[in-house]
């Protein structure tokens, strides 16, 4: 397996992580026999960074993971993330956001549990709060590493200024943002340069785009109404028909490396920095084999250039959100 250091941090983590989110999240139920399997596979083959949340179930998913990695402790690094108030059954995107200090304290003790680890090897705040000061967010992820409960200190879909802020308290080791071959934005908003210039790590989420760069959907496939994609711009009809040219240029490069539209989608970020690992997120065993063939995909210069050319010429339809 080839190995990454996410920016200046040491924390070392195969090249392609796992997103383990639609394993016990998501739209059609899954065996929690075969999820904790999948998770062994990976381990199997190299992967040692795996990827949940405490509001991905709520809850569930991080007991899954941690039972799933029990028997290789030490061998992989966890990441989690705080950030979403609770309610009732627990925390949901729809109650809002809360990263006070004391809630962040509070998730971090009940992770650990679920996880079954001493130490969260990577603590992202899920989002940026706009009530809590970032200052105020890295204090108290400061603090749980004094105290031994983290390791890493993590921020997702934080924009530049919020990662100066947060990164001036305790350094940030890692950024999770979504970032893609069809969906760019950090590139222009100053977030890329940022994480180079302070040695953040980048851990591109739905680097396959919601599944879209696979090649496998058309304009007939259907989502169940509690898939994210159902109610995503990305994916209605005419979106996922005039983002085809898309889907067009990974197969044509893909053709030319003897490799899959997947492989190129993900061979394409890799190519981009050194310290960029991207976490695709799969519930199958020949899914994850694909995309671990991504990292004996070679992409030259020239091929790099073709791809930004061309990539520049498409409008992609629809948001991401």
């Amino acid at each position: 397996m080839q190995m990454r250091v996410l920016g200046k941090s040491g924390l070392q983590v195969s090249a392609l992580g796992l997103g383990c989110m639609r394993m016990s999240f998501g739209d059609t139920p899954t065996d929690k026999q075969e999820m904790i399997e999948l998770i062994h596979a990976a381990v199997d083959r190299g992967i040692t960074f795996f990827d949940t949340a405490e509001v991905y179930g709520p809850f569930t998913n991080e007991e899954l993971v941690g039972e799933a990695l029990e028997p290789f402790k030490g061998q992989v690094v966890i990441a989690t993330k705080f950030g979403f108030k609770h309610g009732p059954n627990g925390p949901h995107p729809t109650v809002g956001l809360d990263s006070r200090p004391e809630q962040i304290k509070r998730v971090a003790e009940a992770s650990l549990k679920r996880l079954r680890v001493e130490a969260i090897d990577l603590f992202y705040q899920h989002r940026p709060d706009p009530n809590v000061p970032m200052e105020d967010v890295a204090g108290a992820v400061q603090d749980l590493i004094r105290e031994g409960k983290v390791k890493h200190f993590g921020l997702s879909e934080a924009n530049a200024e919020q990662i100066r802020r947060a990164h001036a308290v305790q350094p940030v080791t890692a950024l999770q943002s979504e970032y893609s071959i069809w969906w760019r934005a950090i590139e222009e908003n100053g977030v890329l340069a940022t994480c180079e210039e302070l040695g953040i790590g980048l851990v591109p989420y739905s680097p396959l785009g919601r599944g879209y760069l696979t090649g496998k959907i058309d304009e007939n496939t259907t989502f169940a109404p509690n898939d994210i994609r159902s109610r995503n711009p990305r994916f209605t009809k005419e979106a996922i028909r005039a983002n085809r040219v898309v889907v067009e240029l990974l197969e044509r490069i893909g053709k030319e490396k003897d490799a899959t539209p997947a492989q190129i989608a993900l061979a394409w970020l890799l190519a981009q920095k050194p310290w960029i690992v991207p976490i695709p997120g799969t519930r199958k065993l020949e899914r994850l084999e694909e995309n671990l063939g991504a990292l004996n995909v070679q992409l030259t210069a020239q091929d790099l250039d073709e791809i930004r050319e061309a990539m520049s010429q498409i409008q992609v339809v629809g948001d991401r959100y």
